[in-house]
């Protein structure tokens, strides 16, 4: 049987202020096609999304609009299974989950945890378990055994609904295989700058090993693919974000994965790789440097701006050679670094290391000899004038 494991959307994010709906309308439809038309023929029988379908809990209209039409795209395909992610409002997501019809299953209450979705195909049976993030604040009484609340920690609410699982999956018919749907941040992986943190207690993590006993877990949470090292009977695997939502992204090549599940084999993953709609870039030198250089003019871009001096209208000038340009900081060469500290002088100081010293604070470079005249004659200047009579 082959899956198709994706997650991470965040529809309704921006990047550095500007709308990406249009981006995210783009790698849906590339999705959307994968599995109307799978590139070797084999069909994929449901898409696992592993949560944050959406960025924030209250999600523009919009991004309500192009979530409810690539579902209706899919369905008409295959089974699509979704859970929540930290970034969703799990009743806003699974609102109507009761309402829809077999190929649409939305699992975002904690009640459902160790239920699975049933699947078929000539070699037996498949069980699909989806896990809504597990929020240790509120799973910890909701999965707890007894009266007693678990730990507060995300391992601890994680091991408790995989505790479910492994008993749901015991009962199944042997031979039947198994697959979690989870959204957590499992040791061994890799974040980027475009994850919020879900750090509760001072702890973020779930170990591997807590997935034993299941033969794929497709994870969500982090937005770069990755297979963190898990037990050896059990693929544990990030399909990642299907757009780029940082320039710490700039180098991953975005995709879904593919998973085909045999009985008596090990999960094989192969990613399908989606075109970004647009590049990005990180570039550095002087404004002249900058405006010289016509290989990213289309892309997404960082510039660092490294004159002497902040040029005059930076931004305006930046922008009508770079059109897409997000972000411009001005860090002129050899500046000290923000933050460090400015050099103790215990005697008087002298007018011109007085004007050295403001210089270097003002512009983060050290003074140049003709700076540093003018601000003696101007410091002499003042100081004839406050000499004459009634100067004061």
């Amino acid at each position: 049987m082959r899956f198709l494991h994706t997650s991470d959307w965040h529809l309704g994010r921006t990047l550095h202020g500007v709308d990406l709906l249009d981006a995210q309308r783009d790698v849906l439809n590339q999705i959307c096609r994968l599995v109307a038309q799978p590139p070797d023929g084999v069909p994929i029988e449901a898409v696992l999304i592993a949560g944050d379908v959406y960025d924030r809990a209250v999600p523009p209209v919009e991004a309500v609009a192009l979530f409810a039409s690539t579902l209706a795209e899919l369905i008409k395909h295959t089974t699509v299974i979704v859970t929540a992610g930290n970034h969703d409002s799990a009743i806003r997501l699974g609102f109507g989950a009761e309402l829809f019809t077999e190929r649409l299953r939305l699992r975002t209450d904690l009640a459902s945890v160790g239920r699975p979705v049933l699947l078929e195909d000539g070699a037996g049976q498949v069980a699909v378990y989806p896990l809504p993030y597990l929020d240790p604040d509120a799973a910890r009484v909701a999965l707890a055994p007894g009266d007693q609340p678990l730990e507060r920690s995300h391992q601890a609410v994680m091991a408790a609904a995989m505790e479910r699982v492994r008993h749901d999956l015991a009962s199944r018919p042997p031979g039947t295989r198994s697959v979690v749907v989870a959204h957590a941040f499992v040791v061994g992986g890799s974040p980027s700058e475009s994850e919020r943190s879900i750090v509760v207690g001072g702890v973020d993590s779930v170990a591997a090993s807590t997935f034993d006993g299941v033969d794929y877990v497709a994870l969500g949470h982090l937005h770069g693919a990755q297979q963190p090292r898990g037990s050896a009977d059990v693929v544990l695997r990030y399909s990642g974000s299907p757009l780029r939502y940082s320039f710490s992204e700039q180098a991953h090549t975005k995709s879904v994965s593919l998973v085909d599940l045999s009985p008596g084999v090990p999960a094989r993953v192969t990613a399908a790789p989606l075109r970004q709609p647009r590049a990005m870039a990180e570039l550095t030198g002087t404004l002249t440097e900058l405006l010289a250089d016509d290989r990213h003019v289309e892309d997404w871009v960082r510039l660092v701006v490294t004159d002497r001096s902040r040029p005059d209208q930076l931004f305006e000038r930046v922008k009508s050679h770079y059109p897409h340009v997000l972000q411009v900081l001005h860090q002129p060469a050899g500046a000290r670094p923000a933050g460090a500290s400015m050099p103790i002088t215990t005697l008087a100081p002298s007018p011109r290391q007085l004007g050295a010293d403001f210089i270097e604070h003002v512009t983060g470079l050290a003074a140049v000899g003709v700076e540093l005249d003018l601000f003696e004659q101007a410091y002499q200047a003042a100081s004839l004038a406050e000499a004459r009579p009634g100067g004061g």
